[in-house]
């Protein structure tokens, strides 16, 4: 029993010294753990300043592509609403070119009309 007493003695203080070393403070980072990460953070940073720089620069395209192609928007409207209108002055041309042709056809027409009645009337007297 002696013995065993003495094994359970050991180990409570065993286990007492290492819950004591393993709650103490954390370690401090070393020096070289350090500037690694201080290189990394820096390497960071640049990344990010290129990255926001870039996207500067694609913000700038696109606000100019979105300007250009309003403006062809605006050019097409425009073509288009001439093309319109063109259209429309061709059809009122070709309109008045047939009725023109129809309202002359029609006068000559009721000309050759009264010819005709006053032969028939002639002929019947």
């Amino acid at each position: 029993m002696k013995i065993s007493a003495r094994k359970i003695f050991v180990f409570t203080i065993c286990a007492a010294v290492m819950l004591i070393l393993g709650c103490g403070q954390p370690e401090p980072p070393s020096v070289k753990k350090s500037r690694l990460i201080a290189v990394e953070n820096m390497r960071l940073k640049k990344e990010l300043e290129q990255c926001s720089k870039e996207i500067e620069k694609l913000k700038e395209l696109h606000s100019k592509e979105i300007k250009k192609q309003d403006e062809l928007l605006a050019k097409s409207l425009e073509e288009k609403e001439s093309w319109k209108q063109k259209a429309r002055q061709n059809v009122r041309n070709q309109v008045r070119g047939v009725v023109d042709a129809v309202m002359e056809r029609n006068a000559k027409l009721l000309e050759e009309n009264k010819k005709l009645k006053a032969e028939i009337e002639k002929l019947q007297k």
